[in-house]
């Protein structure tokens, strides 16, 4: 299946009902269109089983509450609709995407209580994310933004609004043939890049931000619990930039990127070492298992 986003064969559940592809519309005067009052999971089904499903709904939920967005589904509902739109559309391997959203309603304002909370879940094939990064190592340009302070926006929503920067980020890499950007956060630390987390390796150990103003990913989470299981020590802490020219390993973490290893952010390189290459085969596994 490929071609435009809109435009394709299939079924999409929207507030409890399968419609057809073409059909899953929302009027221009959508709240989450104009003010992003929408939050959102990215998960990925692997023979037919959604890794973790249960977790992402779980933080769908949570991200939900954190912009004060009450979703009127429940996870075992949520669970139900993921499984059914994958059954409809007939696919064991897929992207599964479920999103919340403040609908048209009363409000056209900045406020929207009065405003319907919606739930939409799509499902399509999708392969690697960084293409052959898998093999040689993604190319990683540096944002000139920052992640902001979990004091000017609830930095762990998986929330619309926090992917503004990413976007422009992600353009402005791929404009510089990199395949994305590394943030530092507002303090100047290492933070994530657009869409995953940063895992850096030195003399056999592993060192990862401490997720106290980013998004503290699902995969992140499992990555750091292999490791350990490996007996692998893991620091989480903050991380400077300039530390990054003694790290001799790098690689990113999260549903899309799965595991894929880092060869290069800005002027720092890294090799696709054996820990990186055994981290990464062992997450394929899991998924699978």
């Amino acid at each position: 299946m490929a071609g435009s986003y809109d435009d394709r064969d299939g079924k999409i559940w929207m507030d409890g009902t399968l419609v057809d592809w073409r059909d899953a519309n929302v009027h221009i005067l959508t709240h989450a269109m104009h003010y992003a009052s929408s939050v959102f999971e990215g998960e990925r089904a692997y023979n037919g089983k959604i890794f973790k499903s249960r977790e992402h709904s779980e933080r769908l939920l949570v991200s939900g509450k954190l912009i004060d967005m009450d979703i009127p589904w429940t996870v075992d509902q949520i669970e139900a609709a993921k499984e059914e739109t994958l059954k409809a559309n007939g696919l064991t391997d897929a992207y599964v995407r479920a999103v919340a959203w403040r609908g048209a309603g009363e409000d056209m304002g900045v406020a929207s209580a009065k405003n319907p909370v919606r739930l939409a879940v799509a499902v399509w094939e999708w392969g690697a994310y960084y293409g052959d990064a898998k093999m040689k190592g993604a190319k990683l340009d540096i944002a000139q933004w920052k992640r902001p302070s979990p004091e000017t926006i609830p930095t762990a929503a998986k929330a619309a609004g926090l992917y503004m920067i990413c976007t422009i980020s992600k353009h402005a890499a791929e404009a510089k043939g990199c395949s994305d950007a590394l943030f530092m956060d507002y303090r100047g630390y290492v933070a994530e890049a657009t869409g995953a987390n940063v895992f850096f390796v030195k003399d056999g150990e592993v060192h990862t931000p401490i997720p106290d103003a980013i998004l503290n990913g699902i995969t992140r989470q499992t990555i750091i619990a292999m490791l350990k299981d490996k007996g692998v020590v893991v620091h989480e802490r903050h991380i400077m930039p300039e530390e990054m020219a003694d790290f001799e390993q790098c690689f990113l973490t999260g549903t899309a990127a799965e595991v894929t290893p880092v060869g290069q952010i800005g002027d720092y390189t890294f090799e696709v070492g054996a820990l990186t290459r055994d981290v990464s085969e062992s997450y394929e596994r899991l998924v699978r298992a």
